[in-house]
């Protein structure tokens, strides 16, 4: 604030005169005004000035700034500085010396304005620590009134810890270090985090340093995510894995704790630098393996809930934080390949066998299979060989047909004991997974636990009918139903199939037999032990060529026979007398060898 100075009283002042309540002379009048003015502060309309704050209420602000008259500014320019008291002084914008009323009118706001884009400037450069007032939220953050510039204050910048309601900080006064500007578009971003995390840096180091593994903190929860809990540790933060929350299956952190909870933790872990804090909450109790009954042993029943199924078996929890096993295989006496899902699901109750208990590893296998009897202890009482049963189709391969007789019970019923007439490729043309079909026990193998069955067996062999039906030499109507390479599948009388090869399907007019052709056929061959019959079609009318030329060649001969003198000679006619029977024989001996 300027000095008065110091002014001299004018020397003919007529002291009398102004006592009597005479005018002054216009000289003398002028001579007094310039003495009072010389002893004010000189000022313009639209500066900047300091002042004083002289008085105060909760309306306005009175500012002395050592001009004729005082000003008065709202008080809620200064809403910014809630400490703001008598004495302090302020900057001010003159925007009139003088209004209608007289009064000087000034304005906290605009000179604030005027100087604030250097001083925000400089604060950034000085990386100083600054003022400002929360006026309302916006997008993402707040505004924040700073030496009257609005400034954006992004949500994340407002405290080290989330945010979850932004309206409390609305109307506050808080400080804020300038972290970015903008001087294009006059853009101010400002952060309160920033000032705490250099306090808590300091706080921070000197926690890490007395980090030992395996002592116990206390903290608070900060944050619960899917895979683990973030705990704050006074400045430094720390995770608790899933797994390490409970010695039980915990599916959801939000299970065992709930954020702002403040609990105990131990120190598992954590990396050179100390960066990365591994915390443990289960480890603060004894393992519930510890607890286990000293008295359970393999063989004994036990209860559980199932918590946790995976293809290869299921988990079962008997007491919180012990679990064993039990594997698909030990779900059921039967051998074929099945999820554990098709047996039990999660939080089932189910009873089990233990099967192996290790104390040392922690570790138990279970088993349900063995709450019932094994089928394969009483198998040959059960199904004894030739016994007939109904069983149903499991699986299919090249060479058979696997069946279920029972749960536990599997059997093959071999392609070749499918049926006694057909022939068939590969099992899925006789039958479909899933279907029931009648079997007949042919042997049974109880050390690999697989019984022999036969389906065919069931009705008597047709091919004993066959040997005297289909004989050599007998001639059927039959219809080519394939054509392969080597010859044609012929169908005959009786649902039986034969063969003939493709010299055997030439036709009299020398043309081949065609697919779906109806012809005779004569059998050339019958094998009982391989179900085999060879047909041909072309041996019938050839072996009527054959017989007709042997007719002729006999007629021949007998007219020779007239034409030469008889030999009285018993012996030589008894010799040509049998020629004939002779050759039959040997043509039907050799048909048998054929």
């Amino acid at each position: 604030m300027e000095k008065f100075e110091k002014v001299a009283p004018v020397e003919d002042f007529n002291w009398d005169a102004y006592e009597n309540g005479e005018t002054q002379s216009a000289v003398s009048h002028e001579d007094m005004e310039k003495a009072y003015d010389n002893t004010l502060n000189k000022v313009n309309d639209r500066e900047v000035v300091d002042g004083t704050v002289i008085a105060m209420n909760k309306r306005e602000v009175v500012v002395n700034i050592g001009y004729k008259s005082d000003g008065i500014i709202p008080m809620s320019e200064f809403r910014y500085n809630p400490d703001l008291k008598v004495g302090d002084t302020v900057e001010v914008y003159i925007e009139n010396q003088e209004d209608k009323k007289g009064q000087l009118v000034l304005s906290h706001r605009k000179a604030r304005a005027t100087r604030s884009w250097d001083r925000i400037n400089v604060a950034l450069e000085n990386e100083e620590i600054i003022k400002g007032y929360i006026k309302c939220r916006t997008k993402g953050g707040m505004i924040v009134d700073v030496f009257g510039i609005e400034a954006f204050l992004p949500g994340s910048q407002i405290d080290v810890k989330p945010i979850r309601d932004y309206d409390v900080f609305v109307g506050k006064t808080m400080e804020f270090k300038i972290v970015k500007i903008n001087q294009e578009f006059r853009n101010v971003v400002v952060s309160h985090k920033a000032l705490i995390e250099a306090e808590l840096e300091q706080q921070k180091k000197e926690i890490i340093s007395k980090l030992e593994k395996g002592q116990v903190l206390e903290g608070v929860v900060k944050n619960i995510t899917s895979y683990g809990v973030f705990i704050d540790l006074g400045g430094v933060d720390g995770l608790i894995h899933i797994t390490d929350l409970s010695w039980g299956r915990v599916s959801d952190p939000h299970e065992v704790v709930e954020l702002d909870q403040k609990l105990n933790v131990v120190i598992l872990d954590f990396d050179d630098e100390k960066k990365r804090i591994a915390l443990g909450l289960k480890q603060l109790t004894p393992h519930p393996w510890d607890a286990l009954d000293p008295n359970l042993k393999v063989g004994d029943h036990v209860k559980g809930k199932v918590v946790v199924m995976a293809d290869y078996g299921a988990f079962i929890e008997i007491a919180m934080g012990v679990e064993g096993l039990i594997h698909v295989s030990e779900m059921s006496w039967s051998q074929h390949l099945r999820s554990a899902q098709d047996f039990m699901k999660v939080g089932d109750e189910v009873e089990a066998v233990v099967l192996t208990l290790d104390r040392e590893e922690r570790k138990m296998s279970l088993g349900i299979k063995q709450l019932k009897a094994d089928p394969w202890e009483t198998i040959e009482e059960k199904y004894p060989v030739g016994s007939k049963h109904v069983a149903k189709v499991r699986n299919f391969t090249n060479f058979g047909v696997f069946v279920e007789v029972e749960e536990g019970v599997d059997g093959l019923i071999h392609i070749s004991d499918l049926s006694w007439t057909k022939k068939i490729k590969h099992p899925s043309e006789f039958t479909q997974i899933g279907a029931d079909m009648d079997v007949v026990v042919l042997e049974i193998d109880k050390e690999n636990r697989r019984l022999s069955l036969g389906h065919k067996q069931l009705e008597e062999n047709p091919w004993d009918v066959f040997e005297t039906v289909f004989t050599v030499g007998s001639v059927h109507e039959g219809t080519i139903i394939e054509m392969l390479d080597k010859g044609a599948v012929v169908a005959l009388p009786y649902g039986v199939e034969g063969f003939a090869t493709p010299k055997h399907l030439v036709k009299e007019d020398g043309s081949q037999a065609q697919l779906d052709e109806k012809l005779p056929f004569k059998v050339i061959e019958f094998n009982k032990d391989a179900k085999r019959i060879i047909l041909s079609h072309s041996r019938i009318f050839e072996d009527a060529v054959k017989a007709e030329k042997k007719a002729a060649k006999k007629s021949n001969t007998n007219s020779k026979k007239e034409e030469t003198p008889i030999i009285q000679n018993q012996a030589a006619s008894t010799t040509l007398g049998d020629i004939d029977t002779l050759v039959a024989l040997k043509e039907r001996l050799e048909g048998k060898k054929k």
